[in-house]
């Protein structure tokens, strides 16, 4: 009887040791796993803390379109999720001898850190695929693209061409055009690559400083005419505004004064920026969706905000951006203008996507907000520039070449092959 009890003790003890051994063992395969990215051994410490908190007193995070990058077919949600450390980034540097605006060159002028180029973006439930040059000029052998928009719209068209660097270098044929915009041809591809100029995509007349303060002139009801005659030759647009709209403004339509947004001097009636943000790209949409002539896709790039450090700001306020990684989650803060400059963009971009399905154009939202508000230690802050030379303000909206802007790319690509 006791060897029983003996016997029965034993066992109990080799049960308990069994299952703590499966405990184990897939936490150490996990660890060991050859199959896992070079990221799980990297440096980076994702849980230092920031170069320099700020007391945000703005809204959580909130960026509600989360089916805008949704497959049916492989579940994967491109605009949601995570950035995750990957030593094998960048793809190129300042000496890659590609466009880089030097106020977007921080390796140029003495950033002293380095990981925030060292990030990939991680999608809820999939895998991004790299940036694959040869592959995305083969798409656009024979065809032409044009990024319409701001400084913005022009830190993402130098991205896409520092990324095709790695296979081709462009010509830059912009002294052979008529209209002021930037054009680069790849003559191996006979593909064109072009900047339009359009600071709010609708007609605009604007200060020749842009410091200025005094209201510009938008023609909330006409697209700007150094776009809109010339794009429908070209297979992929994609258009984006957004800060532009921020500034002292008046509104016309059908050619009346009908009010503006920060002049109260004027005694004018106040029309908050909302509404003219959405009734722009109400008037693209409608320009794209009737030029009898155009066949090609459209992309619309949605705003970013900016990351000024001294809770909350525009990028027409002074402040820095001296973040040294990636927001956690719980730590980003969106402002409300930009969440609700996001949302009239998205509701728009809607409308149009179904009057253009029904004519069988293309139309894809490039989400980008969500990744890239987790993400204020991409700006080039202070490194856009010599320590001597005098500027206004740190530039905390704009992003550095290389850095999480690349990603707009990547995920362009993404969508133009699916």
């Amino acid at each position: 009887m006791k060897f029983n009890d003996y016997s029965n003790s034993n066992m109990v003890i080799l049960f308990i040791l069994a299952l703590a051994l499966l405990a184990i063992i897939p936490i150490y395969v996990h660890k060991t796993s050859p199959s896992l990215s070079r990221s799980s051994d990297i440096d980076i410490n994702v849980s230092m803390p920031l170069h320099r908190e700020a007391d945000r007193s703005d809204i959580p995070l909130r960026f509600p379109a989360k089916n805008s990058g949704t497959s049916t077919r492989t579940k994967c949600n491109l605009f949601e999720g995570n950035w995750v450390p990957n030593l094998d980034m960048p793809y190129y540097t300042n000496e890659t001898k590609c466009v880089i605006d030097n106020r977007q060159n921080c390796m140029k002028f003495g950033r002293p850190d380095s990981d925030y180029m060292k990030w990939r973006w991680k999608p809820t439930g999939c895998e991004l695929p790299l940036f694959d040059a040869a592959k995305f000029l083969e798409h656009v052998r024979g065809k032409s693209m044009a990024f319409v928009g701001d400084s913005v719209a022009r830190n993402q068209m130098q991205s896409l061409i520092c990324l095709l660097t790695s296979v081709r270098r462009p010509l830059d044929v912009s002294h052979m055009m008529e209209e002021p915009a930037e054009h680069y041809f790849y003559s191996e591809y006979n593909f064109t690559l072009a900047l339009i100029w359009s600071t709010h995509l609708v007609g605009a007349n604007l200060a020749p400083n842009p410091y200025n303060k005094s209201p510009a002139n938008l023609t909330l009801d006409l697209p700007e005419s150094s776009w809109w005659p010339e794009i429908e030759g070209y297979d992929f647009v994609i258009v984006s505004s957004g800060h532009w709209f921020l500034k002292p403004l008046r509104f016309y339509e059908k050619g009346k004064f009908v009010g503006c947004h920060i002049c109260r001097k004027e005694h004018a009636t106040e029309l908050n920026v909302y509404y003219a943000y959405r009734m722009a790209f109400r008037t693209v949409f409608r320009m794209l969706l009737t030029l009898p002539k155009f066949k090609g896709t459209v992309f619309m790039r949605t705003v970013t905000g900016s990351h000024v450090d001294h809770g909350g700001g525009s990028w027409t306020e002074d402040g820095d951006c001296t973040w040294t990684r990636p927001f956690r989650r719980e730590e980003a803060r969106t402002d409300e203008v930009i969440s609700e400059m996001y949302s009239i963009q998205v509701e728009e971009f809607r409308a149009a996507e179904r009057e253009g399905r029904k004519k069988g154009l293309k139309f894809g939202l490039l989400d980008i907000s969500e990744a890239m508000s987790l993400r204020p230690d991409g700006h080039p802050n202070r490194y856009g520039h010599w320590p001597h030379e005098k500027i206004r303000r740190p530039d905390c909206l704009h992003w550095c070449l290389p850095g999480p802007i690349d990603i707009w790319n990547e995920i362009l690509l993404h969508m133009m092959m699916n």
